[in-house]
């Protein structure tokens, strides 16, 4: 990071959105190699032949940093909705700035929601893909949570499909420890959920059946029928 910050980050105000994601995504690139070499971990990572070539809405399991990092790379340029809090680190924060996230404050959760709903359609009208996790924040491998619905609000009101993601990530990266697991790591991305005459409730509901399906097959740990 903080060659990243000494090297790149001087340099990525003066470039276009698309040049400053290929620039600063070197130190999530650098992040995923390094996790599989010194940690042991072997990637399994299946349906990237499903990523739409347009905007689209991202939606995910949230269960630790490691996907935050993988979901960059995955399908860039990306704006995440993410807390406020993450622009005030050093370095890390300042980057994120750069990327046009939506940053919301969850102490004011009515405001939050409207911020998503406004930002994220015209995120997506200027052609960024939206990274949006329904859990609203990291919930432990065997622990399931309600799927918040805004990311298939968005999709909706700017007409672009959603596009999911199901991991197993927080196998191998706890989410709330230090220490790193080797073994494999699973990674689903789906086929893209059209959301052409859907309501969003009805599109929420085919994310959560799809990622909560393959999770089922994916994880080490047993997940619940039921969220808590």
């Amino acid at each position: 990071m903080l060659l990243i910050g000494v090297f790149c980050l001087p340099i990525a105000p003066f470039l276009p959105l698309s040049g400053r994601y290929r620039l600063l995504n070197l130190y999530n690139h650098f992040l995923m190699v390094w996790f599989r070499v010194a940690c042991g971990v072997r990637y399994e990572i299946e349906g990237r032949e499903n990523l739409p070539s347009g905007p689209c809405v991202i939606q995910a399991n949230h269960q630790c940093e490691w996907e935050t990092v993988f979901l960059q790379v995955m399908k860039p340029p990306v704006c995440t909705v993410l807390k406020q809090e993450l622009l005030r680190f050093p370095i890390f924060g300042w980057a994120l700035r750069l990327l046009h996230p939506i940053a919301l404050d969850r102490s004011r959760p009515a405001r939050a929601m409207k911020q998503v709903l406004t930002q994220g359609v015209t995120r997506l009208q200027s052609g960024l893909s939206v990274l949006i996790f329904p859990e609203g924040t990291r919930v432990e491998p065997g622990v399931r949570k309600r799927y918040n619905k805004s990311g298939s609000v968005i999709a909706c009101r700017a007409g672009v499909p959603v596009l999911p993601v199901a991991h197993n990530a927080g196998e191998r990266w706890p989410g709330r420890h230090w220490v790193k697991r080797p073994g494999v790591l699973r990674v689903r991305i789906g086929a893209p959920i059209t959301t052409d005459g859907k309501t969003s409730d009805n599109v929420n509901a085919e994310v959560e059946a799809w990622i909560e399906t393959q999770l089922q097959e994916i994880s080490d740990v047993p997940r619940p029928l039921k969220a808590s």
